[in-house]
């Protein structure tokens, strides 16, 4: 029996909304990702981003956590509708910088916002879309791009919830540089799950040069 998804089709319908039901915005996961952004954040001092989106948002908890450490205006760029409805409900970007849509066609303008990042998504693009997803954040990004996913030292792909072609691993650090020239290695760094309650995430922070 053949159990492979089409990706996006799969994150934008009930699959995805099943990923929002195990995965709400309680206070324990906000406060994880506010340890985990105070790793981050202090990378980019003194020029820290006016303006951020991240890139597969889902319910925002990732952003909700932003908007209490930063000033930045926030974006987020969904291709759930049931989360995008959420994130409007819950205020947690406003409504007009709620992108309906995945990270092959992001609707900004070049060098729109300070950084553009994402956090356990590009593990769930198919190795043949993952050029085309770093174009366009590459592109809207005017000045850094940050990756949290899981690594592996060589691209493979992992069933996830009894499916294929939904989860993949690999040196997302490794790819930007090897795809633009013009970035530079600004910090990187892991988390260690028994440590942190995250899942075992490795980031990458690039700045345009």
């Amino acid at each position: 029996m053949n159990n492979r998804m089409n990706t996006l089709d799969a994150w934008a319908g009930n699959f995805g909304d099943d990923y929002i039901k195990r995965n709400l915005p309680d206070a324990e996961r906000i406060e994880q990702r506010e340890v985990m952004w105070r790793s981050i954040l202090p990378a980019m001092a003194p020029e820290m981003p006016e303006s951020i989106i991240e890139v597969g948002a889902n319910i925002g908890i990732n952003l909700r956590a932003l908007r209490k450490l930063c000033r930045a205006e926030l974006f987020a760029l969904e291709p759930n509708r049931k989360a995008r409805g959420i994130l409007q409900s819950d205020s947690v970007v406003p409504e007009a910088n709620i992108l309906a849509g995945a990270g092959s066609k992001i609707e900004l303008a070049e060098h729109a916002v300070d950084l553009v990042f994402t956090s356990g998504v590009l593990i769930h693009v198919p190795p043949e879309e993952l050029p085309g997803v770093y174009r366009e954040m590459h592109r809207v990004s005017r000045r850094y791009l940050l990756t949290i996913e899981y690594f592996a030292a060589e691209p493979e792909e992992k069933r996830y919830r009894g499916h294929d072609g939904l989860l993949f691993k690999r040196d997302f650090g490794a790819l930007w540089l090897d795809l633009f020239p013009d970035l530079k290695i600004v910090d990187y760094g892991f988390f260690w799950r028994p440590a942190t309650g995250l899942d075992n995430l490795t980031w990458w922070l690039f700045r345009k040069s």
